[in-house]
C-alpha cells in the first residue's frame, strides 16, 4: 500500500493548465510543480504565462509558456505538438476563463453568446480530445480536471446566461468524457469554485458602485467570504493524483458552502 505522501506525490509526471496565466492557474501551477509535476502554462496572454513559469522555476520547479487561442482547434493541434517535444502529457487542468458581455437572454446578440461558448467551453472539448488521443496512446491512464463554476449549477443572474450554460456544459462533458474514457484509466472530473479572489473582484472592491455586488456575493458563502486561490491547490492536487484514483465523473464544490445553501436558508431561527 502506497504511503499517504506518495499518494499525492507528482514526480515524473507532466501537467497542462490551460488558462494558467490566470489568479488560479498561477496557484495551480506552482502547488503541483511543488508536488513535483513539470509544469505548462498556456494562456491567451503570453506575457502572464510567462509570469507564473518564471515564478516556478525560480522556485525549483520546471516549467514551460505557451500562447495560444485555446477555442481555436489549429492553434490547440499546435500547443500539443509542441508539449509532444518536450514530454507526455499526464493531466489536464482546464482553467480558462474568457471575459464576457453580460445581457439578458432576451436580448443577447448571437455573437457574445458563440464567443462566451467558445471560450469556455468549446476550448475545454479540444483540450481534452488532444490530451486523451496522447494519453490512450501512451496505454498510462491519467487525469484531466475541468473547471466549471457554481453558475453551472445554479442561476447567478447578472447577464451571465451564457457563462452559465458553458459551465454546466463542461460538467455534462465531464460526466461523458469519464464514462467514455474510464476503460483507459483516464479519470475526468470538474470542479466548481464560487468567487475566489482576482484582481476582477479587488477593483470591484474599491469601486463603490460595486459595493452590493461585492457583499451579496459574500453572502452567499457560508464561510463567509471569497476563497483564496491557494485554496484551490488541494482540490487539484487531490483529483490530479493517486489519492483519486477511484474517481471520476464527479462534480466537486469548492465554495465554501454556497451549494449546499438554499437561498431562503437561515442560522437565526
Amino acid at each position: 500500500m502506497s504511503s499517504t505522501h506518495s499518494l499525492f506525490d507528482l514526480t515524473g509526471r507532466s501537467v497542462l493548465i490551460t488558462g494558467g496565466g490566470g489568479a488560479l492557474g498561477s496557484a495551480i501551477g506552482l502547488g503541483l510543480s511543488q508536488a513535483g509535476a513539470q509544469v505548462f502554462i498556456a494562456d491567451i496572454n503570453l506575457e502572464n504565462a510567462s509570469n507564473v513559469a518564471n515564478k516556478i522555476n525560480s522556485t525549483g520547479g520546471t516549467a514551460h509558456a505557451f500562447e495560444g487561442d485555446l477555442g481555436k482547434e489549429s492553434e490547440v493541434e499546435e500547443l500539443f505538438a509542441k508539449i509532444d517535444k518536450i514530454s507526455s502529457l499526464n493531466i489536464l487542468v482546464n482553467a480558462i476563463s474568457v471575459g464576457q458581455n453580460r445581457y439578458s437572454p432576451d436580448v443577447m446578440p448571437l455573437k457574445d453568446w458563440e464567443k462566451t461558448i467558445t471560450g469556455d467551453l468549446t476550448s475545454f472539448f479540444l483540450t481534452s480530445r488532444a490530451a486523451a488521443q496522447r494519453m490512450i496512446r501512451a496505454g498510462k491512464g491519467g487525469s484531466i480536471v475541468n473547471f466549471s463554476s457554481i453558475a453551472g449549477a445554479t442561476a447567478l443572474g447578472r447577464g451571465s446566461v451564457a457563462y452559465g450554460a458553458a459551465k454546466a456544459g463542461i460538467i455534462q462533458l465531464t460526466r461523458d468524457c469519464s464514462f467514455e474514457w474510464a476503460k483507459h484509466g483516464i479519470r475526468v472530473n470538474s470542479i466548481l469554485p464560487c468567487q475566489f479572489d482576482n484582481a476582477t473582484w479587488e477593483e470591484y472592491r474599491k469601486d463603490p458602485a460595486r459595493a452590493k455586488l461585492v457583499d451579496r456575493a459574500v453572502s452567499g458563502i457560508p464561510i463567509g467570504r471569497f476563497g483564496n486561490p491557494e485554496e484551490m491547490v488541494g482540490p487539484v492536487l487531490f483529483l490530479a493524483s493517486d489519492a483519486a484514483s477511484m474517481v471520476t465523473g464527479i462534480a466537486m464544490p469548492v465554495d465554501g458552502g454556497n451549494l449546499a445553501m438554499n437561498p431562503g436558508g437561515s442560522i437565526d431561527w
